[in-house]
């Protein structure tokens, strides 16, 4: 699990993409010198498995499932991507529930600066708006964020200097593709619903059909 506070940044060196999956290797000099192969990372707030790694770099396989969720496949050479280890025990929460576990891909609408901070619209598909919602929480390519307007599937999201600094959100450009990752707690919670409507739509438990059952 992860929190969406972002600890690190890389920048893609080499991708090989296939129709059955891939390979990813990222620079990283900060991170690959701690962790090890079969540790996790989340590259962009997909979770990966480290399968090889040195001093500077490391690689992770990419199946079919992940390539058709998120964003792998625009990626670029020495392109910047957000990088995060997996919570520990003791470690602060800093941001909100992320599980690493992609649910689609959104696109940039604009970046622009807004006094100090930053404007930053994401288009969200019309799949995953229904766990949206203003002040809530969104992960953006990994990113901790909050919605602070929702409105026409546009989540419009305030960012401050310290987020535009230390992550790859300053690269973004109108039409960019970012991995989205709704709030778990939304689609527990939409389960149960679900789950509980289902239960009470069942014939309720009667005298009558357990005398006629042997009871």
């Amino acid at each position: 699990m992860f929190t969406g506070i972002i600890e690190h940044l890389g920048t893609v060196s080499r991708l090989a993409v296939s129709a059955s999956g891939g390979k990813l290797t990222v620079h990283a000099p900060s991170l690959a010198a701690k962790i090890a192969v079969s540790a996790s990372v989340a590259v962009n707030g997909c979770c990966l498995t480290v399968v090889h790694r040195d001093d500077a770099t490391f690689s992770a396989d990419l199946s079919g499932e992940t390539l058709s969720k998120a964003s792998f496949a625009s990626l670029t050479t020495d392109t910047r991507v957000n990088l995060e280890q997996p919570l520990t025990a003791g470690k602060e929460f800093g941001g909100h529930f992320v599980l690493g576990h992609v649910d689609g891909i959104g696109r940039v609408a604009h970046l622009a600066s807004e006094g100090d901070s930053w404007r930053y619209g994401v288009e969200i598909p019309p799949e995953l708006a229904r766990y949206i919602v203003s002040k809530g929480s969104i992960t953006v390519d990994g990113i901790s964020l909050t919605v602070a307007r929702w409105r026409n599937h546009l989540a419009q999201i305030a960012v401050i200097p310290y987020t535009y600094e230390h992550t790859n959100i300053r690269d973004r450009v109108a039409g960019d593709a970012v991995n989205l990752e709704v709030d778990i707690l939304a689609k527990y919670i939409e389960r149960y619903l679900a789950q509980r409507d289902s239960f009470a739509d069942e014939d309720a438990l009667r005298v009558e059909d357990l005398i006629r059952q042997g009871f």
